[in-house]
């Protein structure tokens, strides 16, 4: 898997790329923050706890107001993945996919230890940080798929009948790969969702939310970042 070379930024587009950045990462974890009271409601329900307007602030989830859930963990775990990727892309053993999934199988203790394990200095800083040990509604899916060692494939997926959200929700930071070229982002977003959701419909829902990410951090308008998805996703 290769990448394409990017042009040199200036100080003002790093600066616009970092806002960027920021912005698609605060604005899922505060979407899911807002939704995640108003889990498996319908329109009706949704109307009847907040009105016709919807949520207007965060309500108690998981105990307290504003909590982070499982989707954000996830995308964290993924940014975590592709940075290590990165750092090892010159030591000729870069396969992303791989260490995307190293990120996510980190993700899975969160979800059964107590806490972090100080003596796994390998498990890097995000997999340190306390308040990321706790259970908050993960997919099934993804705690077997993250479970052990064996990586789902195109190939070989993971729960191939799993048609569920969570791979789609964890994609947006394969959209933040703006060096890359859009066939590519989508291939890697695909291979990454097959290792949780096997079902064609979630793998490619996961490449068209990381696509159009990718669109729109690289500064497209909207129109044309969707234009693009359904061009790629045609295929």
């Amino acid at each position: 898997m290769g990448t394409a070379v990017g042009t040199v930024w200036g100080r003002a587009e790093q600066q616009d790329f970092r806002s960027r950045v920021r912005g698609t990462m605060l604005g899922a974890a505060l979407g899911d923050a807002l939704g995640a009271p108003l889990t498996g409601l319908d329109a009706r329900a949704v109307r009847e706890a907040c009105g016709d307007d919807g949520p207007d602030g965060p309500r108690e989830a998981y105990g307290r107001r504003g909590a982070v859930t499982a989707h954000t963990q996830l995308s964290l775990f993924t940014v975590d993945g592709l940075i290590r990727a990165q750092v090892r892309r010159d030591t000729g053993a870069w396969h992303p996919p791989t260490d995307v999934h190293l990120a996510y199988r980190r993700w899975a203790a969160t979800q059964s230890d107590w806490g972090p394990d100080e003596r796994r200095a390998e498990d890097g800083w995000l997999a340190r940080q306390e308040w990321l040990y706790s259970r908050r509604r993960p997919e099934r899916s993804c705690l077997s798929g993250f479970g052990d060692r064996g990586m789902g494939t195109l190939e070989a997926v993971r729960n191939p009948e799993e048609r569920g959200p969570g791979a789609l929700t964890r994609s947006a930071p394969f959209g933040l790969l703006v060096g890359w070229e859009p066939g590519l982002v989508l291939q890697l977003a695909l291979e990454c969702a097959a290792q949780s959701h096997g079902h064609p419909a979630a793998r490619l829902a996961a490449g068209a939310y990381a696509l159009l990410v990718h669109g729109t951090a690289r500064g497209e308008p909207l129109e044309a970042a969707v234009g693009r998805v359904l061009a790629g996703t045609a295929r």
